[in-house]
Parts: structure tokens; sequence; C-alpha cells
């Protein structure tokens, strides 16, 4: 997306009026928006910003800045925080303003400080079918959220299908005005979208709904009751009504970016029960699955679970084997 980087005061000039915003998402994050308040209060241009690292012998080009501004990049690598080090300096902001939101006390990256993950963006081939869906919608690639948290509970049915999912969902929002959210399921081969329901929960009513029949992609719109601001939070429910697919061996979630806590249980029928389950994860789709660990099936609520406290960008999933 294009930007305009903004103009730079004079140095020694009294702080802009966006400066209790700066304060504000100094606190709240994410990292990005919280650089690009400082840049805008600060009136530093990229390229002056690059020259006053350089003279503090740190090298960071414009290119990358830009990219840590818009999100599309996160200071990861040891050099690159010992710049934002230097870059709170620069923006004269309190020491560790910035570094806390890339690595918060006790040394550990934040996890809740991302965007919200798309439901299966990582697992669905990026069809024009998928695109048309989303553009339909008017859904933009970064829906304005984080995820804090997210518990799924999914069913298997008696002839071992895909019976339905539901979901409690926890966001912040990391700007103004967000009053959405779009969730997406895919049926297991053989689901008729057609068929599939999607029911609104807590906090939420069901907007505009799109499928594709090719893919067994079904979009929902999630409407909140009220216009989040930057830094609220905000939980709902939705689930999705399948049973329209056939047999079903595995259930697995993509994320796109880093996320909160995520936990799925899976209840199988009592008519139709494996006999074995187990986790894995996987780095994206194809890739090895790692992180293989045996599941015991609860006795009578017939359930196994996984539980991630901050989910990284890649494939969660639990799988089992019919007798």
């Amino acid at each position: 997306m294009p930007h305009q980087e903004p103009r730079e005061h004079p140095e020694g000039a009294p702080d802009s009026p966006g400066s209790a915003e700066l304060t504000r998402i100094l606190r709240t994050g994410p990292f990005h928006l919280a650089l690009r308040a400082a840049l805008a209060a600060r009136g530093l241009a990229l390229h002056r910003v690059q020259h006053k690292l350089a003279q503090r012998g740190i090298k960071v080009g414009v290119t990358s800045l830009s990219y840590w501004q818009q999100g599309a990049r996160r200071p990861q690598r040891p050099e690159s925080l010992r710049a934002v080090r230097a870059l709170e300096e620069v923006l004269d902001l309190p020491a560790q303003s910035l570094h806390r939101l890339l690595v918060p006390e006790g040394g550990r990256r934040t996890d809740t400080e991302r965007p919200a993950a798309r439901s299966y963006r990582a697992l669905v081939d990026p069809s024009d079918a998928l695109h048309r869906l989303l553009a339909d919608l008017q859904a933009p690639t970064d829906g304005g959220l984080h995820t804090v948290g997210h518990h799924e509970w999914v069913r298997i049915g008696p002839r071992r299908e895909l019976s339905g999912r539901r979901s409690l969902h926890v966001v912040r929002a990391h700007r103004d005005g967000v009053d959405r959210y779009v969730a997406i399921h895919q049926g297991d081969a053989g689901c008729d979208p057609s068929r599939v329901t999607v029911t609104a929960g807590e906090n939420c009513r069901l907007g505009r709904v799109r499928w594709d029949g090719a893919t067994a992609v079904v979009v929902a719109e999630l409407l909140f009751d009220t216009r989040l601001r930057a830094g609220d939070t905000h939980v709902f429910g939705y689930g999705f009504e399948d049973g329209s697919g056939g047999q079903s061996a595995e259930y697995v979630r993509g994320f796109r970016f880093a996320g909160g806590q995520y936990v799925l249980q899976v209840r199988f029928d009592e008519a139709a029960l494996p006999v074995g389950c187990r986790s894995f994860t996987q780095a994206k789709a194809g890739a090895p699955r790692t992180g293989r660990q045996e599941l015991t099936l609860g006795g009578r609520h017939r359930t196994v679970h996984l539980v991630e406290q901050g989910v990284r960008p890649g494939i969660v999933g639990i799988g089992w084997d019919w007798g």
C-alpha cells in the first residue's frame, strides 16, 4: 500500500498534537502502529531516521523501516532489535517503549500483539475463488484485529463426518472503527457448501455469507454490535454446521500470523470412535509434520484436545485413525 512520509519538524520543535495518541498506542501496541505514530508525532521522514541511526552506528535501510511501520515485516534478529532500541532514542521515546512490544519483560516475544489469524488461508490453495469470495465481502487482508485467545470445539458425527464446529474468539482491535470479522470454513472432500449453515453466537450477528462449490469454501461476515476503538477487546462466538462431507480423518487450522492461546477440542460420536488420536504441527502446508503427541480419548465425553499457549505461523491440528 503506498504511503506518504510525514514532513519533518525542525529539531527541538514541540511535540505534535498526536502525542496523546502516541502515548496510548505505545501502551497498547502493536509495534508497527506505535512506530508509525512516533514517526508522525516527531515529524521525521524515513531517510532522516536512517541517517540518525547511521550516526549511532546502526545500519537499517529505508525499505526495512517502511516495512516495519506498515507491519509487512517485524524486527526479530538481534541486530534489528538493537536498531529498535536506537529508534527509541532517535524518536525521543521512553526506554523500552517500542522494544517491549516485540520482546516483553521476561524475554519472550509477545504473541497477542499480532493480527488475528485467518482460518484456512494458509491451508486452502489461494485460488481465484477464495479471493473472489473475500473481495465480494470487501474483506481487507488485515481485518484490524489481533487474536488474544481462541477456543474451538469440533464434532465428528456417527458417519465419521465433520458434523460441525463452533468458536469462542477473543480479539483486540489495533485501529479505530473495526466492526466485523470474516470467518472461513472449508469442508472435507464431498462437502456441499450450499448445505453448510453459519450461526452467530455471543456479541455478533450474521452478515453476508458466500460459498464456492468447487473448493467447498464458505466465508461468513460476523458483525459486531459496536465499533471498536484501537485497544478495545471483544469476545464473540460463531459456528458452522456441516455434515455434508465424507469421512473425516483430521482437523487442522492454519495461522498466517502468530497469535494468543488456541485450544482445540474434538468430540466423537459414540457410534464412531477412533482407534488412535494425535496432535501435530506443520511449518506450512506440505511440510513434514512435527511435534506429534499421542492423545488419549476421554471416557464419558469422548474428546481429545490440544492447547497452544502462543500459536506461531503455520498449522496445528489433530488427526485420528479409524479401525
